[in-house]
């Protein structure tokens, strides 16, 4: 039976908030005042991890997406979050757009065209692609395997532990009362409960943070493309402060007037610039891409969820924290927020419908987009006719030069980027100050605005970190790395209190009563002939007889 629904009048909790706060405070400082100091920490820190732990992130990314696709076509799929006779908040459309924005919308604009171009240009380790083609293939594999089934099974795991701990058990809304199965309902409101929340935060800052970096260096380098003006740092991070104002007054806004209203209006931007360059760039390329880059993916897809340090020799360590270990990371940076978003906009639906929703629907958008934007890259690429800064922010921009229009669609670039960046960074921080109030669906603005502008100075001082080494992006994604950490422990304790609740839910149960009730008949109804059973079947009584 669901537990007793627990108060949500935002309470703030003064350990969660203040030693959340004094962490992330500390690291501004921190980095404000010795950012030499922090980046020769950081970067230690970062090869300690890499050497002894890469393994861990590639082996937990694979087991989260396994533990999904089992509970999707397990007997759990069809246990509802929520009620039994519980209708979904929101429609299917407005549901995928709002799960598909505040999951990964910057990244695609950030990575869209510059991933599979990198691939295309230097194939990653272990590969040896020996034509133009298979460097496509070879680049178009690797990319889906960072943007498809990997990070929204990621997704997928935290955010349904949240929704069915949520809205099946009436708990209240964080991390840590996930675990109320499996520690215990004094623990998870006690020091290890308020440890785990701690931890969400921290990595939820470090993601949005990221993500705020990307979105800025993005802006900036269409602001130099369009030669409207050089961007220094002091300009970046302005940028950064516009971008936190936007976000934080969006987040008070609340959920459906904010997040809603934003993630629909992205998604027909989004939409409009893709079946723009699809039409105005290789239209055949980049259908013949659709099959065969999915071939491609699912044919190497073992190869590429085993790759490690040991497989690829030398340059694989400093490939796996560029690439897919600092995207493991940093999906799972986002889980807490995303997670807890998603959850959020998801009650009423089966675990079976939650998870081909948030697993397959933006696998597939996440295909069209690469195919499209990272095909029409490579062919301008294999005909030496890609100009332009050759940074990875400024690829796309790269791109759109091109093709005609190429102003306004840089326009809508950077527009996307924002809306995208805010429509994400607002969950955030709303996630955030919901953390740090014991789980108040709708916490107090106060919250709110502080995490989003620590969020903004955590960002700032993650670009600052990378531009005094290599690079402002190397910065954001060592940083991500470290902070997502501690998290994957988390993560693998949700799993096993999840499964430990879905075995105990009362629908599970009444069908293992039924289960038993049937067997018992079963076994009443057999006759013992010459020391073998057989079934006996009553004949269906007949009409005509009397009763």
């Amino acid at each position: 039976m669901p537990e007793p629904e627990r108060s949500t009048r935002p309470h703030t909790d003064w350990v969660v908030f203040g030693v959340a706060a004094a962490l992330t405070l500390a690291f501004v400082g921190w980095g404000a005042t010795s950012t030499e100091s922090l980046e020769r920490a950081s970067s230690r820190l970062l090869s300690g991890l890499m050497h002894n732990a890469g393994w861990a992130f590639v082996l937990a990314a694979s087991g989260f997406v396994v533990f999904a696709l089992w509970l999707a076509l397990s007997r759990y799929g069809r246990i509802p979050l929520g009620g039994v006779d519980e209708k979904p908040e929101f429609s299917t459309v407005s549901w995928v757009a709002m799960m598909f924005s505040a999951g990964m919308g910057i990244g695609l604009m950030f990575y869209g065209v510059s991933e599979p171009l990198a691939h295309y240009a230097e194939p990653p380790p272990g590969t040896g692609p020996t034509n133009p083609g298979e460097r496509m293939t070879t680049a178009m594999a690797t990319t889906l395997f960072h943007w498809t089934l990997h990070p929204w099974a990621i997704y997928a795991v935290v955010g349904l532990a949240i929704a069915y701990s949520t809205f099946r058990r009436g708990r209240r809304k964080t991390i840590s009362a996930v675990f109320t199965s499996l520690i215990g309902r004094r623990a998870a409101d006690g020091a290890a409960g308020r440890l785990i929340d701690v931890l969400a935060i921290i990595a939820t800052v470090f993601g949005s943070a990221a993500s705020l970096g990307l979105g800025a260096l993005q802006i900036r380098s269409g602001l130099e493309v369009l030669g409207w003006l050089t961007v220094s740092t002091g300009m970046l991070v302005g940028i950064i402060a516009v971008l936190t104002a936007a976000f934080v007054l969006s987040a008070v806004s609340g959920v459906e007037r904010g997040v809603q209203w934003l993630s629909n209006i992205n998604m027909v931007l989004a939409a409009v610039l893709a079946l723009f360059v699809f039409v105005a760039g290789p239209t055949i390329l980049i259908l013949d891409l659709l099959p065969t880059s999915l071939a491609g993916y699912l044919g190497s897809l073992a190869q590429l969820a085993g790759r490690t340090e040991a497989s690829g020799g030398a340059g694989t360590e400093k490939w796996l924290s560029t690439w897919t270990v600092f995207y493991w990371a940093w999906w799972i940076s986002w889980t807490p927020f995303v997670g807890m978003f998603i959850a959020r906009i998801s009650r009423g639906r089966t675990i079976r419908q939650f998870v081909g929703g948030v697993i397959l629907v933006p696998s597939t958008v996440s295909l069209l987009w690469f195919a499209v934007f990272g095909g029409t890259a490579m062919r301008l690429r294999s005909e030496d006719a890609l100009h332009g800064k050759n940074t990875q922010e400024a690829q796309l921009f790269g791109v759109l030069h091109e093709y005609p229009l190429a102003t306004v669609s840089s326009l809508v670039v950077m527009a996307l980027v924002a809306i995208f960046f805010v429509s994400g960074a607002d969950a955030a921080s709303i996630v955030m100050g919901t953390l740090s109030q014991r789980g108040a669906l709708e916490p107090r603005r106060a919250a709110v605005v502080f995490w989003g502008v620590v969020t903004g100075m955590v960002g700032a001082i993650m670009l600052l970190v990378g531009s005094g080494g290599g690079g402002a992006l190397t910065g954001l994604q060592n940083l991500t790395i470290l902070a997502a950490a501690p998290f994957v422990l988390v993560m693998i304790g949700m799993c096993l209190a999840l499964l430990r609740d879905l075995r105990r839910d009362p629908l599970m149960l009444l069908a293992e009563q039924a289960s038993e009730v049937v067997e018992q008949a079963v076994i009443e109804g057999h006759e013992r002939y010459d020391g073998d059973f057989a079934l006996r079947v009553d004949p269906a009584p007949d009409s005509t007889s009397p009763e």
